[in-house]
């Protein structure tokens, strides 16, 4: 199955796009399981935007492909975007977040830290480097927590990375609770020690936005904020109803959720 996979990424039936920073996307890490054996491959993660009331949709729970796991991670996301942009005014802002091609059960929150940064990208509109594989928990307060499978979700991203681009330099943002358990093969340390490879410990999530996008957090906010106060004049109650009931121009289909308390 490993071989399989890092076949199909190879050949670019599976997607990995190392070289242009992008809006709204980038490179997860998962572990798959292949009998007693498992292994790590990444996993393109993707956001999109719209005008909305805060709502995050999670395509994998859509189409019951998400775990328990998977889906608390993704509302803790949704608690981490409203307690930071949406306390003095409603979170003008619709999301979906999804795995690109996978069409398996996903379960797990070591993914939190790649879709809230995936989702804030698409909000700022901010582009996100591809190079970089993303794993890590997140908890409402965005504080990074450790997750498992580390050792082989970088051996997985290393190896994939290298078959697609040879000789490309890349790196991992991993939680800084998580070094202290690493035993990488000897591959993977010498490409490290080579400059190849680089790991990034981080304790939150505005310290992977800064390496991902190049900005620092206040910057960063400072986007997000305004694109959010864009979208919420664009956010108009209908006249004669109650406040909760809204037009989004433009709505690309996605649930409008449920009305701001008060």
């Amino acid at each position: 199955l490993q071989e399989r996979v890092l076949r199909l990424l190879k050949e670019g039936t599976i997607r990995m796009d190392l070289a242009e920073p992008t809006v709204g996307q980038l490179h997860g890490l998962t572990v798959l399981q292949a009998g007693h054996r498992p292994f790590g491959t990444p996993a393109r993660v993707s956001a999109r935007v719209t005008a909305g009331q805060g709502y995050v949709v999670n395509v994998e729970r859509e189409v019951q492909l998400s775990g328990p796991f998977h889906n608390k991670g993704v509302l803790i996301l949704t608690g981490y975007l409203k307690g930071r942009y949406g306390v003095e005014h409603p979170l003008s802002v619709n999301a979906s977040v999804v795995f690109e091609q996978s069409y398996s059960p996903v379960d797990g929150d070591s993914a939190t830290v790649a879709e809230l940064c995936a989702i804030l990208s698409a909000i700022g509109e901010i582009p996100l480097r591809q190079d970089i594989g993303v794993t890590g928990s997140a908890d409402q307060m965005g504080r990074v927590q450790a997750v498992g499978g580390v050792d082989e979700k970088i051996e997985g991203f290393w190896a994939a990375s290298q078959l697609v681009e040879p000789g490309r330099e890349v790196g991992i943002i991993l939680p800084a609770s998580n070094v202290r358990h690493l035993m990488l093969s000897r591959e993977v340390c010498q490409a490290i020690e080579d400059g190849k490879l680089t790991i990034w410990p981080v304790e939150t999530v505005d310290a992977a936005l800064e390496i991902l996008t190049g900005l620092d957090a206040e910057e960063i906010d400072r986007v997000v904020e305004d694109r959010l106060r864009t979208l919420r004049e664009n956010v108009h109650p209908v006249p004669g109803a109650g406040e909760s009931t809204v037009i989004v121009p433009g709505d690309a289909g996605l649930p409008a959720g449920p009305p701001e308390p008060g």
